[in-house]
């Protein structure tokens, strides 16, 4: 008689399960930078729609009102001026919105606090971790909407006096206006006679933490001590000082509500490069960067509408010469 052969079953023995474990493990950290690499890249590619939708609105607002919108605009006796962004809502299809301003009024005074708490999505950059802007910013019991888009105002150091109104003529001045959007004056776009395609039209900002008990290097605005004259001066103080000096506390309220056109919320200057600190000069200057939480630069909207990406470490000179709109610098398309 034959007898079957009884086969004797066993299961992994520790060494087997942790060799498994650790097979795992290493496939993870493979495929791990690989995926958060890949949702990088979708976020980014959806900032670069934001900036062109961006750029197409200005120019459609151009080709209805023969010039750009103006960076601060105030009506006599009021505070707290709009933004060029709150002027091309109607060229986004974001007419709705628009209809909710009031411009007779400042910006997040309480005839506009329903659209100063409005998102418009086409403000964020999903790249950006903060979002969440505290109640109360704009009126009591109100929230206040955000943005990750700054439009560009030359290479100067403007003028700087806290609120901005209409009584204090020097608010938000420009010694030398050289950008796009500011408010001294109406620019059409036959002022950019560097070409639109060598002269920046917005860029990227990232929002506060509104929270200015907490340092934050790559969104705060900083507050040194020295008084500079020149867009080089500005970035030089910015960049060495102690930010851990408590005496130069940053300010973290930055990139919100929309509707406000200020240095702080909604306007850039190329003074220094992308990613560098951004600081206020007391008594009376502000010189903010761009920003953003894209690896290695930040997108650009140029003024003829295309985007590009500028790396952090493009050279100063050539930043500013994108930064101007007649400085008749001759800029390469590999430079940056």
């Amino acid at each position: 008689m034959v007898r079957g052969r009884v086969r004797n079953s066993r299961g992994f023995t520790l060494i087997e399960l942790l060799v498994v474990i650790a097979i795992i493990a290493v496939l993870i950290s493979l495929l791990l930078p690989a995926v958060q690499s890949a949702r990088e890249a979708a976020r980014r590619s959806q900032c670069v729609n934001n900036l062109k939708q961006l750029a197409l609105a200005m120019h459609n607002y151009h080709d209805v009102n023969e010039a750009l919108p103006l960076g601060r605009t105030l009506q006599a006796g009021t505070y707290r001026p709009f933004s060029q962004f709150a002027r091309i809502l109607g060229q986004m299809e974001q007419k709705n919105v628009y209809d909710t301003l009031n411009f007779a009024f400042g910006s997040f005074d309480l005839q506009n606090v329903t659209a100063s708490a409005t998102t418009v999505m086409s403000f964020l950059c999903p790249s950006d971790v903060n979002t969440q802007i505290p109640l109360g910013l704009v009126a009591p019991g109100y929230a206040s909407a955000g943005i990750n888009y700054r439009a560009n105002e030359g290479t100067s150091v403007a003028m700087w006096y806290g609120e901005e109104d209409t009584a204090n003529v020097n608010n938000g001045k420009v010694a030398n206006p050289n950008g796009l959007f500011f408010s001294s004056q109406r620019i059409r776009l036959a002022d950019v006679i560097d070409g639109t395609s060598n002269t920046a039209a917005f860029a990227e900002h990232t929002m506060g933490d509104f929270n200015n008990a907490i340092v934050t290097d790559s969104s705060d605005t900083f507050r040194p001590g020295t008084y500079p004259n020149t867009s080089e001066e500005a970035y030089q103080l910015c960049r060495t000082f102690d930010i851990t000096n408590l005496s130069f506390q940053g300010y973290s309220n930055v990139g919100a509500p929309w509707t406000y056109g200020y240095h702080s919320t909604t306007s850039y200057w190329h003074s220094g490069p992308p990613n560098s600190r951004s600081c206020m000069y007391p008594p009376s200057r502000i010189a903010t960067t761009t920003n953003s939480r894209h690896p290695g630069g930040v997108n650009v909207a140029l003024a003829d509408g295309s985007v590009r990406f500028v790396k952090n470490t493009v050279n100063p000179v050539t930043w500013r010469a994108l930064g101007t709109r007649n400085g008749g610098e001759v800029i390469s398309a590999d430079a940056y």
